[in-house]
């Protein structure tokens, strides 16, 4: 079964099966009746998420619920290729460092909505920005896990599209860390590939984005890099205060800053596969994630 044939499957509150999970698709759903709202959790640029207790099952989830302006302005580019929705592309893609997605579908409201699980811990973002002492000796680990969760995307065929740090949470303890958040990701497919879409975290831009050029999901691995370079050295590379669109103006005009200015006694080789990353050219970068893994294979250790 294909993508969009799972779409029509899921049309009317149908399950599709997920392993041993089901994930469903519902519309017109009161969510003001079925959840009760515990407390917000996170709000984005489309959406807020909320800590909410279903009713239905008696179980803490993850809420989100989009702004129907914003995402409708988002999706009408992609109205003649028929989109997936949001939902569908999250639960397409399984993997132990992905959050999961139990329901999905349309409120009362004409809202989108995604229930998902609940996750305790913290945001990377605000780990980096706080520079929490918690992540002394997990960076390597929290960089592996990073790269599979973004990988399984991938193989699921999509482009995430929103790369970075605020859209990872880390463990209580932070020993693993988990993607969500899907709401700008693509298919990787030819035909959502076409110039003029440009959407992301600025700072974690592509160039190819910048300028509205052909992408890939090479522009993930990008954003991959400067996360990476984010999370080992509490700095950007390239600095500024602007956290509009003109901040990515930078990443194919000027060079980034070594990370060993930063970080001298980082390992070389985890060092080569960060700043690859982050090329001008997408040919330059490693084509995947189980390339940038592999180039850190031998890494026992962040610091040399």
């Amino acid at each position: 079964m294909g993508l969009f044939d799972n779409v029509k499957a899921l049309v009317g509150g149908k399950k599709k099966s997920d392993g041993n999970r089901k994930v469903v698709f519902r519309k017109n759903v009161n969510i003001e009746k079925r959840f009760e709202f515990v407390r917000t959790a996170v709000s984005g640029t489309m959406s807020k998420f909320f800590m909410a207790r279903d009713r239905e099952t008696d179980r803490v989830v993850g809420l989100k619920l989009a702004d129907p302006q914003k995402t409708g302005l988002f999706e009408q580019r992609f109205k003649a290729l028929k989109k997936p929705p949001e939902g569908l592309i999250a639960s397409n893609v399984e993997h132990p460092n992905v959050v999961k997605t139990y329901e999905y579908g349309i409120t009362t409201k004409k809202q989108n909505y995604v229930v998902m699980e609940y996750l305790k811990g913290s945001g990377l973002h605000a780990m980096i920005y706080d520079r929490d002492s918690m992540l002394e000796g997990k960076r390597l680990s929290l960089i592996r896990q990073f790269a599979e969760a973004l990988g399984a995307v991938h193989k699921a065929g999509f482009i995430h599209r929103d790369v970075c740090p605020r859209n990872f949470i880390a463990t209580p303890d932070c020993t693993g860390l988990k993607l969500f958040d899907f709401g700008l990701s693509l298919p990787d497919e030819p035909a959502f590939h076409q110039p003029g879409n440009r959407t992301g975290t600025p700072f974690y831009m592509a160039p190819e984005i910048v300028r509205r050029r052909k992408t890939d999901h090479r522009v993930d691995i990008f954003a991959m890099g400067v996360s990476f370079y984010q999370l080992l050295t509490f700095e950007l590379p390239w600095p500024s205060n602007d956290a509009s669109g003109l901040a990515a103006l930078s990443h194919d005009t000027l060079a980034p800053t070594p990370i060993l200015e930063y970080k001298p006694k980082l390992h070389p080789k985890l060092v080569e596969a960060i700043m690859l990353c982050m090329s001008v050219s997408p040919n330059d970068r490693p084509k995947s994630t189980d390339q940038f893994l592999q180039m850190i294979t031998d890494v026992d250790s962040a610091m040399v």
